[in-house]
């Protein structure tokens, strides 16, 4: 398996993460650009942020959008309504298609989720022509995500179990300062530059934060369906307060920072 972003439904996704990829999606765009007429890969589309805000940005000539969630995949072919879009399932690892066919490749929020991420950028690069750009942006879960730390690090107090999610969600691939832009040298780019991207989450309440990921949906999600029957309303409550904050629910608004990068083919 070529990722570790768990998904079981389109919408609880959207509730976590594809409200703010769409956010998200236009800075990156214009961080890495797009000309008319252009070929472009969006790789590990998900439900579509990137892919159709490409579609919005310019008069490109297609967009060839793939993930390997059949989930994903199914969602963004229902919403799809651009003829010059075209939605299939594969593997970030081994892209089906050959060399040289596109004018830029993109990956938004992916190449953390991809245990060889490294050999994702070797197939980007390998699909995008000579003087064509490849692209990609992560989360900074380290540093840059607080709403998030704020419950890895309040189950990381609960237990080992929270202690290992920690450890591993902190420090995913391509999330370290330069990480990416030394990988990105590593298979041959050239004109290298690598920038933060910073946005903000909002939510109305702890239901707004919380549902998705108590649903199980994505790493933290997952780490949620794992607790037994005394660590589940333990862990919710602890949350909550960490959420809250001694102060009554309701909206809370958190600054997010991603890492991108961009490179060309020579």
């Amino acid at each position: 398996m070529t990722s570790e972003f768990v998904v079981h439904d389109a919408a609880g996704y959207e509730q976590l993460m594809g409200r703010w990829s769409k956010k998200l999606a236009p800075l990156f765009i214009e961080f890495v650009g797009v000309e008319n007429g252009e070929k472009v890969l969006d790789v590990g589309c998900g439900t579509g942020s990137l892919t159709f805000a490409l579609a919005r940005a310019a008069d490109v000539g297609e967009v060839a959008a793939v993930d390997y969630s059949p989930v994903f995949v199914e969602e963004a072919i229902r919403r799809n309504t651009d003829p010059r879009v075209t939605i299939r399932q594969a593997d970030a690892c081994a892209l089906p298609f050959e060399d040289g066919t596109f004018d830029r490749a993109l990956a938004l929020l992916v190449l953390h989720f991809v245990p060889e991420a490294g050999r994702a950028v070797a197939e980007m690069r390998r699909v995008v022509r000579p003087g064509g750009v490849v692209a990609a942006a992560v989360w900074d879960h380290l540093g840059g995500m607080p709403g998030m730390r704020m419950m890895i690090d309040t189950v990381a107090v609960l237990s080992e179990a929270g202690r290992q999610l920690r450890a591993r969600y902190c420090f995913q691939p391509m999330m370290q300062p330069g990480e990416m832009k030394r990988t990105f040298a590593e298979h041959g780019l050239v004109d290298i530059n690598q920038v933060q991207l910073i946005i903000r989450m909002n939510y109305q309440n702890f239901e707004d934060y919380w549902k998705p990921i108590a649903a199980g949906e994505g790493p933290l999600g997952k780490y949620v369906t794992t607790l037994d029957a005394a660590e589940r309303p333990r862990t919710d409550a602890a949350v909550r307060d960490a959420y809250e904050a001694g102060h009554p629910d309701g909206p809370r608004s958190f600054a997010n920072v991603a890492w991108a990068c961009r490179g060309v083919v020579p």
